[in-house]
């Protein structure tokens, strides 16, 4: 069976799937308004299926799900591509050749281990203290009761925390948000030229950010920063490049996906009132139930839909003969709503015991800032439950067009006026 990568059906995507309302397919499901049904509907089918439109396999079931992201025969980048051709040969490209996170084997496992480490010894109390803060400041700086000024509340403060865990400065914290925001675009297939000439100009932004942020870091050897240099060099890592794009790495995936997180929660409360109503009660007593929500929603509605594998050589995933070279989507957002992980997985549930969530992935490649972000989020949303502005019974949303994302896009919120 002949296959080509997936991404090759991005100019189908973008002018035929992602502009009929109705249709919903394996591309543009993680930005319709409800793709549940249509992912319970894959689950009913083969254990890996064949999608002859876009060439490549499906997984949906949480046991296939967790067989090719445990499979070392599955890769996060095409053996012919490791980097995409689009940003290739610029500095947008220089930082995706590093990121462990798009790797395999040494310059995967090496930089997780450093990273990892230096992101468990983390005091999350202390990342608290930033949040607190700087939801105070920018929720002053943009009205959250306009769609726009909650959308970029919502993108901007993940990157203010982590940005001050970091080191940077105050002042430096604004600019550092645009940068990651034009760096991100360029992450997307559905990338336009601009956006990727403006992403190179971001990353090397970045770069000369973070170079300087690692040589000031001498002189505060109590910093996360000089923390992760010596464990990194303890440990025999000693790419300086790496290290550094693995930092940006960090930042980059805190962006939208703590975005999307705290937006599916809002939405989530939304559309349930009994639950906002108690939340907001039981907030200020019971801190740990908006955690809970959290991560619930982290299951339930997912800010990472899907993920790719790329089969680097020939084997059998859940009994179907693969070839090196075929792809598949794994659909994590549909192995969460699987029965046989979750039961009763299409219901909300903030108790639920032995949650199983495959939206942080799952083996060599789970976020190692799993933690963060959920705290982040959490925090995030007890501000937003405090403030006077926001007419939770009046929001309304779209999802950013996206092939993985999750990410909701608040418009107007008029507030009701006495």
């Amino acid at each position: 069976m002949q296959t080509s990568p997936i991404l090759h059906h991005i100019t189908y995507l973008s002018s035929t799937a992602m502009t009929q309302p109705g249709t919903i397919n394996i591309l543009n499901a993680a930005s319709h308004s409800d793709p549940y049904p249509y992912y319970a509907s894959l689950r009913q089918g083969p254990a890996l299926a064949y999608e002859a439109e876009f060439k490549c396999w499906v997984a949906s079931r949480a046991d296939v799900v967790q067989q090719v992201l445990e499979s070392a025969t599955c890769a996060v980048r095409p053996t012919a591509e490791p980097v995409p051709s689009a940003i290739a040969g610029g500095s947008a490209g220089e930082i995706f050749a590093h990121l462990m996170r798009m790797n395999e084997g040494q310059p995967h496992t090496q930089p997780k281990q450093v990273m990892q480490g230096a992101l468990r010894k983390l005091d999350l109390s202390a990342i608290a203290v930033h949040i607190r803060l700087h939801a105070q400041t920018l929720s002053r700086q943009y009205a959250l009761g306009d769609g726009q000024g909650l959308n970029q509340y919502l993108f901007d403060l993940p990157i203010h925390v982590m940005g001050s865990t970091l080191g940077f400065r105050q002042d430096a914290l604004a600019m550092l948000a645009t940068w990651m925001a034009d760096f991100v675009r360029c992450l997307s297939p559905l990338s336009t030229p601009p956006q990727i000439e403006a992403a190179h100009a971001a990353a090397q932004a970045l770069q000369a950010g973070f170079r300087q942020l690692l040589q000031d870091s001498a002189a505060k050897p109590d910093s996360f920063l000089a923390r992760l240099q010596a464990d990194a060099q303890q440990q025999g890592w000693n790419n300086a490049d790496a290290l550094l794009a693995n930092l940006i790495g960090l930042l980059s995936q805190t962006y939208e996906a703590t975005a999307g997180l705290v937006g599916n929660s809002i939405i989530a409360l939304q559309q349930g009132p009994d639950l906002l109503h108690g939340l907001c009660e039981e907030s200020a007593k019971q801190p740990q139930r908006i955690k809970d929500l959290v991560a619930e929603v982290a299951r339930h509605d997912a800010p990472v839909q899907n993920t790719r594998r790329f089969v680097t050589q020939a084997c059998e995933i859940a009994g179907q003969a693969l070839q090196a070279g075929e792809v598949i989507v794994v659909l994590l957002a549909a192995a969460n709503r699987d029965e046989s992980a979750n039961p009763d997985a299409d219901s909300l549930q903030l108790d639920r015991p032995n949650r199983k969530v495959f939206s942080f992935g799952h083996a060599r490649h789970a976020c190692p800032g799993q933690a963060i972000a959920e705290q982040t989020s959490a925090s995030s949303l007890r501000h937003l439950l405090t403030s006077s502005e926001i007419d939770w019974g009046k929001l309304s949303w779209t999802y950013r067009p996206s092939l993985n994302g999750r990410i909701p896009v608040f418009t107007h919120i008029p507030k009701e006026t006495t």
